[in-house]
């Protein structure tokens, strides 16, 4: 341990330590760059100079032993504890007390790499802390969001397959019941009785099948949900009998019922087609079924109604009357703002007032409001609401205006 301590004071260039409570009972440590003093046999008064700073303690020793000799007590200047020299029996004024061993080679090869290692450390940080001043490290690169795409699904295809299907599936006609089985075998699974669900008879014809939400199961499975507008012929049976029966034949004849198609009304009906992902298409797996339709739409808050400017709404009122009017003839580009584009409105339809027309309270050159128009077409008036934004528009004698920017069906904010 003591020689451990040598050792990192030596790296450290550090002081060896002052005063120690156990000097006169223990021998004194010696700093390691100094020569060690042992006792040893006498020397011979011409003994060459002791090298390093030992000279002057080696000349004073002989000048002490050629007075009274003796036991002599050595220290070094730095505050080392004291060693004690024993010297050679008698009165020899020519010899030394000690004799002089040089430093432990294995104590030298660890002080040096000590302070290799030491010097080396203190390079290395300032070599880094001089390169951080010069190029400042990059920040950390954030990790790319991950976004979750949902079940990689074919929706759409999925969709135009199960609506071609219900198209086909609630289309029948006795007189042709094989047109039915044909349409139903181009997305159904190679092998499917197709005729199979059927009876045979009536007659039903689909208006518009319209695919709704897709429900992805698992093993590449799902649910589409078709609503279908469909138009059926119920039978109306209307015996026949003739009062002359013949003979058997005519007599099957009479007693035969005979069928005479009466038109109903046409009527949604929801479809649930079961489809799978196969061999890179979607086919339909089974027979579907039958659901029913909402009759009403859930219940929702109604719209925030904003506050009205009165005045700025009885201002604008003519400009807002003739822009409909304009729209109704197909020319909404005569009263539009500049650069505005609406495009004109079917043919057939004709103003029959605005029942309402209110502006959202605001400033600035572009305001919103909301107009109630009646319509008449098909020999009908109808009611529509529209969201109007106007424009203040500046000509270049400084005169300005209002005019009609955009058009939206609805009330929305």
């Amino acid at each position: 341990m003591s020689t451990f301590k040598t050792v990192m004071r030596r790296i450290l260039n550090l002081p060896e330590p002052q005063g120690d409570k156990n000097a006169a009972n223990a021998p004194a440590e010696v700093p390691a760059e100094q020569r060690v003093l042992t006792p040893g046999p006498p020397q011979a008064q011409s003994a060459p100079p002791t090298p390093g700073g030992f000279q002057q303690w080696a000349e004073a020793s002989a000048r002490l032993q050629a007075q009274g000799g003796g036991p002599v007590r050595t220290s070094d200047t730095s505050g080392a504890p004291e060693q004690l020299a024993v010297g050679a029996k008698g009165k020899s004024g020519g010899q030394l007390p000690w004799q002089i061993e040089d430093e432990n080679s294995g104590t030298k090869f660890a002080v040096k790499v000590g302070r290799g290692v030491l010097w080396g450390v203190v390079a290395l940080a300032a070599i880094t802390g001089v390169r951080s001043w010069i190029w400042t490290p990059e920040p950390p690169k954030p990790a790319p969001a991950k976004v979750d795409s949902g079940p990689n699904y074919p929706v759409q295809e999925a969709q135009a397959v199960a609506a071609r299907f219900a198209r086909a599936y609630l289309t029948w006609d006795e007189s042709d019941p094989q047109a039915r089985a044909d349409a139903l075998t181009r997305d159904m699974p190679r092998g499917t009785d197709t005729t199979n669900g059927w009876n045979s008879k009536g007659h039903q014809e689909v208006v518009v099948a319209q695919p709704g939400p897709v429900s992805v199961l698992a093993d590449k499975r799902a649910r589409v949900r078709v609503d279908v507008l469909v138009s059926g012929f119920a039978a109306e049976t209307q015996p026949k009998q003739d009062e002359k029966k013949s003979d058997d034949k005519d007599k099957k004849k009479d007693d035969k019922a005979k069928s005479e198609a009466k038109p109903s009304t046409t009527k949604w009906m929801g479809l649930e087609v079961p489809v799978i992902q196969a061999s890179g298409r979607i086919v339909v797996t089974g027979q579907p079924g039958i659901v029913g339709v909402p009759g009403s739409g859930p219940s929702v808050p109604d719209p925030a109604m904003k506050p009205a400017d009165m005045e700025f709404g009885q201002q604008t009122r003519g400009v807002v009357e003739e822009f409909f009017k304009k729209y109704a003839t197909g020319e909404p580009d005569a009263v539009a703002a500049p650069g505005a584009y609406i495009p004109a409105l079917p043919s057939g339809m004709t103003l029959g007032g605005i029942r309402n027309w209110s502006v959202d309270e605001g400033s600035g050159a572009d305001r919103v409001g909301t107009a109630v128009v009646s319509w008449q077409a098909g020999g009908a008036e109808v009611e529509q609401t529209y969201r109007v934004k106007v424009t203040r528009v500046t000509s270049a004698q400084g005169a300005e205006r209002w005019q009609v920017a955009e058009v939206h069906g609805g009330l929305t904010p």
